[in-house]
């Protein structure tokens, strides 16, 4: 996943660098989360699915059910929070950066990722019951991805912008609570698709 961050980023400064005045902050912003965005899915797609039915039925025997997705989500936050915090260094040093407030970007890519990775992990899950897991997946993650993604680019442009932190204090609430209502709402249905 990390090859495909850093070949992706590559990819993205060959096409610009023809027209290096080309870049604008937002565009440099959108591609970013795209990047991201495309990151999240490759890398968190595939959770339940690797999984084989004999290692699923000694999970079945060995642990509840909270605890799997539980930890299934933290694991996948951890890896998009590297695979987030490593793309952002390499792309701001390849593309520039034209961030003005670092730590707040840097508190929206914390939240962006586990968001991200919190959505698609229950959406592994579910998609995981059936044949066609890839199509299923990108159908059910949309509607929970996109309000988090224009809230993330929006809390992104204020980031860049360099306003001040009470102006984003909605972007951040509103994320937040995005993030836990998944996560709690994981915990709390996961047991009824793993019982399946």
């Amino acid at each position: 996943m990390l090859l495909y961050v850093v070949s992706t980023v590559f990819v993205c400064y060959l096409s610009f660098n023809l027209r290096r005045g080309q870049l604008t902050p937002i565009v440099w912003n959108t591609l970013f989360w795209i990047i991201i965005l495309f990151t999240a899915v490759n890398a968190i797609a595939k959770s339940f699915s690797q999984e084989r039915y004999g290692r699923l039925i000694y999970y079945y025997n060995l642990c509840s059910p909270q605890a799997i997705i539980v930890s299934k989500i933290i694991y996948n936050s951890l890896v998009m929070l590297l695979l987030a915090g490593i793309g952002f260094g390499f792309y701001a040093f390849v593309m520039g950066n034209p961030v003005q407030d670092v730590g707040l970007y840097l508190i929206c890519i914390l939240l962006s990722a586990i968001g991200f990775a919190s959505v698609l992990t229950l959406v592994a899950g579910i998609a995981s019951k059936a044949e066609n897991n890839a199509t299923l997946m990108a159908v059910l993650s949309f509607p929970i991805i996109l309000p988090m993604l224009l809230m993330t680019i929006r809390l992104a442009k204020n980031a860049m912008d360099g306003l001040d932190w009470s102006v984003s204090i909605d972007e951040i609430t509103t994320l937040l609570s995005i993030d836990l209502i998944v996560i709690t709402l994981s915990y709390l249905l996961f047991p009824f698709l793993w019982r399946s």
